[in-house]
């Protein structure tokens, strides 16, 4: 077993020889991925594996976590593995057709929620898993939204992630190309749209390049291209007092403002995520008889 010290087909042995394979394979943390891997086939908590290493492992099990165990050394996303991550208060589910929920993104709910009155409409353009939009309405009950993408099977996945943390009676899942698909006002929009530089995208880790959709990903040749398209649409899209709140790749932010100044709309506010790097924009409609709002930190 390479050094592992537990008889084979134990819990010990199979998490040590993992952790070498994931270790080998450049993976962060293998042993922590190890024992997640493992726990999910077993259908147990992590600590119940730390609990009684010396426990067999049947020998189905074991060929599944092989299997898996394999994926992840290609480097294939750990939600893809086990299916599901968790985002904000919520548990989603993840599938190859969207982009996997991140941490970063929270920072995006976060400034949606400053100031967004209950009860109000919510409009999420490329919605992938649905995670901006559900995050927004588990924590205003009286609120309800439309999440709108181009891929039908994200579509798909956002309304059962709806069901599965109990809002879908407040949601509607779209498919069509940005607001195509609508009709109407709302008095929050949000997005997460592809803002990736098109040469930037190999260079990502392979997680990402290799298993993400490209389409969720290329911003084309500047990362700027949805960001050009939704800014100008956001003026007709906008309630009386609406918001937008757009979230922003790395360095992005002073090159989306003009975008959105350019389009008739007012930079709110802007929210950064754990890192310090601005990642939420928030902007509104520019009134006809008022100057700009003061930017702000959120």
């Amino acid at each position: 077993m390479n050094g592992c010290a537990d008889p084979g087909g134990s819990v010990g042995a199979f998490l040590c020889q993992a952790g070498q394979v994931l270790r080998a394979a450049g993976i962060d943390a293998p042993r922590f991925e190890a024992r997640m891997l493992l726990s999910q086939v077993l259908g147990c908590r992590e600590e119940d594996l730390l609990r009684d290493p010396r426990a067999p492992v049947p020998q189905a099990a074991g060929a599944t976590f092989a299997a898996l165990l394999r994926r992840r050394a290609a480097h294939e996303p750990m939600a893809h593995l086990v299916g599901h991550v968790g985002f904000w208060t919520l548990d989603l589910a993840v599938s190859s057709a969207t982009l996997i929920p991140r941490a970063d993104s929270e920072a995006v709910v976060e400034a949606a929620l400053d100031g967004f009155v209950d009860g109000g409409r919510v409009l999420d353009l490329g919605t992938g898993t649905g995670a901006l939009l559900l995050a927004v309405l588990a924590d205003r009950p009286a609120a309800w939204g439309v999440g709108i993408d181009r891929v039908p099977d994200a579509a798909r996945l956002a309304a059962r992630n709806a069901a599965a943390n109990g809002l879908a009676a407040r949601t509607a899942f779209l498919v069509g190309d940005w607001d195509a698909a609508v009709d109407g006002r709302f008095d929050l929009v949000l997005s997460n749209p592809p803002y990736i530089a098109t040469a930037e995208i190999p260079a990502l880790m392979p997680e990402v390049a290799r298993h993400e959709p490209a389409l969720a990903l290329d911003g084309g040749a500047d990362g700027l291209d949805a960001y050009r398209c939704i800014t100008g649409r956001l003026a007709a899209l906008l309630a009386p007092g609406g918001r937008a709140v757009l979230e922003l790749g790395a360095g992005q932010r002073a090159a989306v403002e003009s975008l959105a100044i350019g389009a008739g709309l007012v930079p709110v506010a802007a929210g950064r995520d754990l890192g310090g790097i601005d990642r939420a924009l928030v902007l509104g409609v520019k009134e006809p008889c008022g100057g700009p709002d003061s930017l702000r930190a959120v």
